[in-house]
């Protein structure tokens, strides 16, 4: 099972809603809703908060095994297994521009960074794909995976400019496409006869607020 099917299965089977989660939690009732919908995905802090509501171990929020056995609220459970990966940069959401580069790295569950090993993250700055990703939350590349029609990736134009758009690929036209509440985003269209130049950074795979959403 995903995080999001843990999290709702949990809370359907305590008999909480989300307002009544929301409230334990002490967060806003559309970030249970995201959770939920795998929209985003609590941080670590949050998910031992949600294994104490639910009286069980972070390994029940995160695991993926939908077979797995439960665990007793009072046993003496190992650390949750946490993972790292690095944040190398910012990627604008709008116009193309050369990202910054950082030297931090940002914390990800160990089941997402193994099926991903060589993903990292880059900030999101920008409202072009606000209705997918919202400026400000690190989204996970995985350069291995190549992008394909529909999917969300990460490309340099022309050697030195990144942007993050919504990839549709035909015979001869690339098209790079925003996903914004907000007016004024039009499609980067690439035609096999522009002299410009396009190199695929990979797919975002994954992603997660800079902090706990309320």
């Amino acid at each position: 099972m995903s995080v999001a099917t843990n999290i709702k299965r949990l809370r359907e089977a305590a008999n909480l809603t989300q307002s009544e989660l929301a409230s334990k939690l002490d967060v806003a009732r559309s970030t249970v809703t995201q959770w939920e919908n795998g929209w985003s995905s609590p941080r670590m802090g949050m998910v031992q908060k949600l294994a104490g509501v639910f009286g069980v171990s972070t390994a029940d929020i995160v695991s993926d095994d939908a077979e797995r056995q439960r665990i007793p609220a009072n046993a003496i459970l190992p650390r949750p297994s946490t993972a790292y990966a690095p944040l190398l940069g910012r990627v604008h959401a709008g116009d193309a521009q050369e990202p910054d580069v950082l030297d931090e790295r940002v914390p990800v569950p160990e089941d997402v960074i193994s099926r991903h090993p060589r993903a990292y993250f880059l900030q999101v700055e920008g409202q072009c794909m606000s209705k997918v990703y919202p400026e400000g939350c690190y989204i996970l590349i995985d350069p291995d995976r190549d992008p394909q029609n529909g999917s969300i990736a990460v490309v340099s134009i022309d050697g030195a400019d990144y942007v993050m758009r919504r990839l549709y690929r035909g015979a001869t036209t690339l098209v790079l496409s925003p996903e914004s509440w907000e007016d004024g985003f039009e499609d980067i269209v690439i035609t096999q006869d522009d002299e410009r130049t396009v190199e695929f950074h990979g797919t975002v795979v994954w992603f997660q607020s800079a902090e706990e959403m309320e």
